[in-house]
C-alpha cells in the first residue's frame, strides 16, 4: 500500500482543497452551474479511471439534480441524444482536458464548447477539468478506497 498523499502532506491537501474551493467559486461566478461542473468532475474521473472520484462525483451531481439516466448514459454522451448544448459544450472540454495531448477533433470540440459556452464560462470548464484532473491522480495515487454505502449516500459499516 503507498502512502496517502493526503495523510503524508497535510499542508499539501489543505491547499489543494483551497484551490478546488476557489476554482468552484470563480466558476459559479462566471456562469458556469454546479450541475455542469460536476458532469465535467465526473466524466473526467470516469476517464481517469478513479473510483473514488467517479463515486463521489455521481452521488454530487445526483444531490445537484442530474437525472440518472444522464449519469447513466455519461459514457455515450455522444450518442445518447439527451444532453443539451451547454452539456454537451462541458463535457467536451471534460474530454479535452483530460486526454491530452489535444487533437484536430478536440480542438474542434474545444472551439464549438467556446462558442456554446462563451469565454468566460468556457475557461471556467478548462480550470473545472484541471482541477479535477489534479485530484483524480491524489486519489488514484493515495489509494483512496469506495465505501459501501446505502441509497442515500451514508457509509455502511
Amino acid at each position: 500500500m503507498r502512502p496517502s498523499l493526503d495523510r503524508v502532506m497535510p499542508e499539501a491537501w489543505k491547499a489543494a482543497n483551497a484551490f478546488a474551493s476557489a476554482i468552484r467559486e470563480a466558476a459559479l461566478q462566471r456562469g458556469l452551474s454546479i450541475q455542469e461542473s460536476e458532469l465535467i468532475k465526473l466524466r473526467a474521473s470516469q476517464i481517469n479511471a478513479c473510483a473514488f472520484c467517479v463515486d463521489l462525483h455521481s452521488r454530487e451531481a445526483r444531490r445537484a439534480g442530474i437525472a440518472q439516466q444522464k449519469l447513466d448514459l455519461l459514457p455515450v454522451w455522444r450518442e445518447a441524444g439527451l444532453f443539451d448544448d451547454r452539456q454537451r459544450a462541458v463535457l467536451a472540454v471534460a474530454e479535452a482536458a483530460t486526454l491530452l495531448p489535444t487533437t484536430e477533433d478536440s480542438d474542434a470540440d474545444l472551439a464549438g464548447a467556446r462558442s456554446v459556452l462563451g469565454e468566460e464560462a468556457f475557461v471556467a470548464a478548462e480550470w473545472v477539468a484541471v482541477t479535477i484532473n489534479a485530484f483524480n491522480r491524489i486519489s488514484i495515487l493515495s489509494e483512496h478506497s469506495v465505501r459501501p454505502r446505502d441509497t442515500e449516500g451514508k457509509i455502511i459499516r
